[in-house]
């Protein structure tokens, strides 16, 4: 077995994707493994890829020019999934979809059809989730808003477009913690991504206003809304998962260290 590995990134991806199939080896002596590689296997060579920008801009045209447009929009979604398996599955769904052309989409009962699909609908169902629930908080003494989110699969590149869309006219920053990864926007320009440091992160937390009259507000709608007599935790954690709630400030109390999240379970 050819076992090729890479970074867990889009264009890593696409550029160990091109290099299985360069390899010639047979499609069932490949597989394709995201890196770090915890076990391995007897009997497997081991091939690391480095990324490479025109070899992953080959992958992505021959997607959309021999499969379509939905393969390669389902292909990214699947991308950004936290599954591990992501990239095997993705390799065997181009080996379907460059045979069989546009209809390969539609084929939900192949396995590999359908692990993909799932795959993508995960990611952008997490994707509308932040949407919703995303909260933004004035930093002090700048014209800049911030939000930190804890999402499970890499959302920024489909959070961002929404946010830019809606605040076309305000700088604002929005971090992925778990990533150390945020998505930044000037006034009037396009969002960029971009790596931060643990100390930038503690530095915007640091100069967050405690006292943004928006959390007031935040709280006071939310509270004002509420039906004491229905109210409904089950039903509540079905619209609004526990997972989301660590950085919505209707779910945030002061303290003397800042803010810190309740109802988190």
């Amino acid at each position: 077995m050819e076992v090729f590995t890479c970074e867990d990134s889009f264009e890593g991806m696409m550029t160990c994707v091109y290099e299985a199939w360069a390899s010639r080896a047979g499609h069932s002596n490949v597989r394709l493994m995201l890196e770090p590689v915890e076990e391995l296997e007897l009997f497997c060579s081991y091939h690391h890829v480095e990324r490479d920008s025109e070899k992953a801009r080959k992958v992505v045209s021959s997607i959309r020019r021999k499969i379509s447009e939905q393969a390669f929009r389902m292909v990214y979604g699947a991308s950004l999934s936290c599954q591990r398996e992501k990239l095997d599955a993705i390799y065997r769904f181009l080996i379907l979809g460059f045979h069989v052309g546009a209809e390969a989409v539609d084929l939900l009962g192949n396995e590999w059809v359908n692990r993909v699909f799932q795959l993508d609908r995960k990611v952008k169902n997490e994707a509308h989730y932040f949407r919703e629930f995303t909260r933004f908080s004035s930093v002090e003494g700048r014209e800049l808003l911030w939000a930190k989110i804890q999402p499970k699969s890499e959302i920024l590149t489909l959070l961002a477009p929404n946010f830019s869309d809606r605040m076309p006219s305000e700088a604002w920053i929005i971090v992925d913690e778990g990533r150390m990864t945020a998505a930044v926007h000037p006034p009037d320009e396009e969002f960029y991504l971009t790596k931060i440091t643990g100390e930038e992160l503690n530095a915007m937390e640091r100069s967050c206003e405690v006292s943004d009259p928006y959390v007031g507000l935040w709280k006071s709608f939310f509270h004002a809304i509420g039906i004491e007599q229905r109210r409904n935790p089950k039903c509540q954690r079905t619209m609004m998962p526990l997972w989301y709630r660590r950085n919505m400030t209707e779910f945030r109390e002061e303290n003397s260290g800042g803010v810190r999240a309740k109802g988190n379970g």
